[in-house]
């Protein structure tokens, strides 16, 4: 029976489908023979993929050639130094380590949310009982019966249906309830979302009643197939991990060259084992960046905070800055560029158009002809009726709840309500006057709902009808003119205005009425078969969010473009990306959309170029959204998603930034995800790549302010050893500089505003190195002052006589000094620091104030002195100190002016 569950079963006749599965219709499987199936095909739960264990993802915290730095540099303070700064670096460590841990924790939780989304109650017939079971319990060839407001328990084939529509949104993206048949016998090669005749597990019933027959459980069925993609998308490292983790190894190599060298000169010029090394293990202290990850963290904090206070929930760290390396952006259609609200926007009545103003189920807004609002009291008699027939024929509501307005039933039904009462109609004072009397139910083989209503007059009855624009024009024999008269059916026009409104997305309803004779109790179908007078159309949609379409331009003019991919039909997912802005390659791209079946079609290397080429792609599954993804990351593109469904979780995890919908979306895809947008709105999105943007600066910033003291301090140390004479910096002094200015200026720069003009730039190469050559070269001049300024202060101090405890303090002061003026020049990596203006960061005036008092106690405490070998100095020297930081300031100014002239 395992080969069975592997077929087509939404080709096969239902009959058959019960034959291959051995059950019945009328009785269901017996006791015995569930037991065999339960120990055959196992429970109907989705299996958790093996992980790491907790103690893995632990210690995988601290395989990073940074961190090996670090752990070094804790080893060798506790060798040279008081074991308490060694505690202080490995606490860094320890911190780093445990964020990660518990962001990578959260993560694991997508698995087990999908497990958690299969455990409910189904309705299930065994031996001829109807029994209500846990739906683990439900193996193939159970009949399982389908009522509104039920889950999906398993894979089935449905049998039987009567008026069954199941929201499969989370599954395949479609926004709107599909309706189900379970007499369709379709094509093998159907897509997922056409197959009429199957419900899917973890979809809801939301109309209507069905029978079915288990066809596949547990991982067999199409959220267990998603299940087992999600564990098998590899983690995708971000811009910044990679960027780290080489600019680790160039500074660990350039560090451990450096060591080496310096060992085997003092040992080639006969210098003591334990002087040499002592010296070597100075240049190492001074090298290393012990405040850098902390920096980096609190970078990415920050961010997250800010993120937040925009509507974007950050769950991993380094997802912060990847944001800002975004080159395409993969969106849904529904909830993120539209309202998810259906809107009536046109309506055809009369030989006439009108427009409906507003979007959405508020129903502020008017109906309008050749830009004339239309008043009830002036209303054409057609479009009168038309907008009756949608209001009477109609068994949904709209309400407003917290201030929000809210559709119960059917959305395409609520949308009429609303654009009736823009022209002024209420439900209750029609259901007064129209009082219903009966209804035909809508019925996927007849495509209408019709309602019989009491008229005011009392001498007849009225039936109002809606339906599909084919089913009601075959039974209607005339039409109401504008003025309310009766003419002459003209069904070529009908269907010419109605194809014009599907080219542009829009899904159409027809609207029909017929009078009875007063006598009549109910209504039937044989009673609307012929002789109904045609009133009119109404044309809906989900619009675009207009805050969206800003965020698109907004995007595209950073360089990021923007894709749509979508469950929803190819005409309305074309008609939206055309509104919203959203075009491809190619001129027009965007008014045509790639179908899944044909993305299925393609080759590897086709679709890596259509991938590119294209910007909508329509009716796409979740294997496809996987393998998009994987084409756009083959051509180097770093990816953001957006998804909300079951359907979306192995996306999510694959792209580079999975960002969830955290109104509408299911706990899989937010267990999945990087981002979780609390507003489901794509505007939030631009808003977080533009925090991203302004994350990555402010790192780029600390990193570019922190190498050249390390690198200074170790040149300085580099050539004292070269030249034989005595270090102007003990390790105690390194350690004091690297530990206290990390920790009281560089941090600084984490809270540095974004720039300007950060949504108009390009985005970064994903291959680019954090340090440009324009920003390696302005190290080298920084680290030139400190080597230059520190080491000639120190030389000259003793020429005159200073000891050699005021000439260290005076290079310490001159190092700390050249870092202040440089923390001013970093708070612009290319504008004059003057135009950033020191209002707009006030931590900056504050921490140099602390640095200041800090070196103050540096230099003139007693005890401090005692502890770290340092003395006071004159004024004068803090004079030269001045001259020395602001000609470091100047010079790095001047670079950058003459970068900025070059390059207008």
């Amino acid at each position: 029976m395992q080969t069975l569950l592997e077929k087509h079963w939404h080709h096969l006749p239902g009959d058959e489908v019960v034959e291959l599965l051995d059950s019945s219709p009328e009785k269901g499987l017996d006791l015995f023979e569930v037991r065999h199936r339960l120990q055959h095909f196992g429970e109907n739960r989705i299996s958790p993929p093996r992980g790491k264990t907790p103690l893995q993802r632990f210690l995988l915290q601290f395989h990073n050639p940074l961190i090996y730095i670090l752990l070094a540099s804790s080893l060798i303070t506790a060798i040279i130094k008081d074991p308490l700064d060694a505690l202080i670096i490995l606490s860094v460590v320890l911190i780093n380590a445990v964020l990660g841990y518990v962001q990578e924790s959260r993560a694991e939780k997508a698995i087990h949310a999908l497990t958690q989304a299969m455990t409910t109650e189904a309705l299930v017939l065994r031996e001829g009982e109807a029994r209500q079971i846990p739906s683990h319990q439900i193996v193939p060839g159970d009949i399982i019966q389908l009522q509104a407001g039920m889950k999906v328990p398993a894979d089935l084939r449905l049998l039987r249906s009567r008026d069954l529509q199941i929201a499969e949104a989370s599954l395949t993206g479609e926004s709107l309830p599909v309706r189900k048949e379970g007499s369709h016998q379709l094509e093998p090669a159907a897509p997922l979302a056409d197959r009429a005749n199957m419900a899917y597990a973890s979809t809801l019933v939301t109309y209507g009643q069905g029978l079915g027959i288990a066809v596949a459980t547990g991982d067999s069925t199409e959220i267990g197939r998603i299940s087992m993609l999600i564990s098998q998308a590899k983690e995708m490292e971000t811009p910044l991990t990679r960027k780290i983790a080489r600019f680790s190894r160039v500074v660990l190599y350039v560090i451990l060259g450096l060591t080496a060298l310096t060992f085997l000169v003092g040992l080639a010029r006969g210098q003591a084992i334990v002087e040499t090394f002592s010296a070597a293990v100075a240049l190492t202290v001074a090298m290393i960046p012990e405040g850098l990850p902390a920096a980096l963290t609190l970078t990415l904090a920050i961010g997250v905070t800010r993120m937040a206070r925009r509507r974007a929930i950050i769950r991993k760290l380094p997802a912060v800055e990847t944001l800002g390396s975004v080159t395409v952006i993969c969106s849904d259609k529904t909830g993120t560029l539209t309202q998810n609200q259906m809107t009536v926007q046109e309506i055809l009545a009369g030989g006439e158009a009108f427009q409906a103003s507003g979007g959405g189920y508020n129903p502020a807004g008017s109906i309008a002809r050749a830009g004339q609002s239309q008043a009830l009291t002036a209303l054409p008699s057609a479009l009168e009726e038309t907008l009756r027939a949608g209001l009477l024929c109609n068994d949904s509501r709209v309400l407003q709840k917290d201030g929000a307005w809210m559709a119960e039933g059917d959305p395409t039904e609520a949308a009429l309500l609303i654009s009736a009462a823009k022209a002024g109609l209420r439900p209750e004072e029609l259901a007064r006057s129209y009082s219903r009397l009966d209804a035909i139910p809508f019925d996927s083989q007849h495509q209408f709902m019709a309602t019989l209503h009491a008229a005011p007059e009392g001498e007849q009855r009225l039936v109002y009808l809606k339906g599909a624009v084919e089913a009601l024009l075959a039974r209607c024999d005339g039409q109401l003119a504008a003025d309310g008269s009766s003419q002459p059916l003209d069904p070529a026009a009908i269907q010419a205005a109605v194809a014009g409104l599907a080219r542009r997305g829009m899904r159409v309803l027809a609207f029909a009425r017929k009078a009875l004779p007063a006598a009549s109790a109910g209504v039937h179908f044989e009673d609307v078969e012929s002789g109904l007078t045609f009133l009119g159309l109404q044309a809906m949609i989900d619009p675009p969010r207009p805050e969206a379409v800003a965020a698109v331009r907004a995007c595209q003019e950073a360089g990021v473009r923007v894709k749509m991919i979508t469950g929803d039909h190819p005409l309305t997912a074309a008609a939206i990306a055309a509104q919203i802005g959203i075009s491809g390659s190619d001129a027009g791209q965007a008014q045509q959309a790639l179908t899944g079946s044909q993305l299925a079609e393609l080759s590897d290397r086709q679709l890596i170029e259509e991938a590119q080429r294209v910007a909508v792609f329509a009716r796409v599954s979740s294997e496809r959204k996987l393998r998009l993804i994987e084409a756009l990351q083959a051509r180097g593109e770093v990816v953001a998603m957006t998804g909300d469904g079951v359907n979306d979780g192995p996306a999510l995890k694959q792209a580079n930034i999975g960002v969830a919908m955290g109104i509408t979306g299911t706990d899989v895809a937010k267990e999945a995800a990087d981002m979780v947008l609390t507003d489901d709105n794509f505007a939030t999105i631009e808003s977080a790549v533009e925090e991203g943007r302004a994350v990555f600066d402010n790192l780029t910033k600390i990193i570019a302010w922190t190498l050249p003291t390390n690198l200074g301090q170790g040149l300085i140390i580099f050539v004292a050893i070269m030249a034989g004479l005595s270090l102007p910096l003990l390790p105690v002094h390194v350690l004091w500089v690297n530990t206290v200015s990390a920790a009281v200026l560089g941090l600084v720069l984490a809270f540095e505003i974004r720039e300007k003009n950060i949504m108009r730039r390009p985005p970064r190469a994903p291959d680019a190195p954090i340090l440009t050559p324009v920003l390696m070269w302005r190290i080298l001049i920084v680290a030139g002052f400190i080597l230059g300024g520190a080491f000639g202060l120190y030389e000259l101090a003793l020429a005159q006589g200073a000891s050699i405890a005021s000439a260290r303090t005076l290079a310490v002061n001159a190092v700390i000094v050249i870092e202040i003026f440089y923390l001013l020049n970093c708070r612009s990596l290319v504008e004059s620091s003057w135009r950033v203006g020191l209002g707009s960061n006030r931590w900056v005036l504050i921490s140099i104030a602390a640095m200041l008092g800090l070196q103050m106690l540096f230099t003139y405490a007693v005890p401090v002195n005692r502890v770290l070998s340092t003395a006071p100095i004159t004024l004068a020297h803090w004079g030269w100190i001045v001259l020395v930081g602001l000609a470091s300031y100047i010079a790095v100014e001047l670079e950058k002016g003459l970068r900025r002239r070059r390059a207008a």
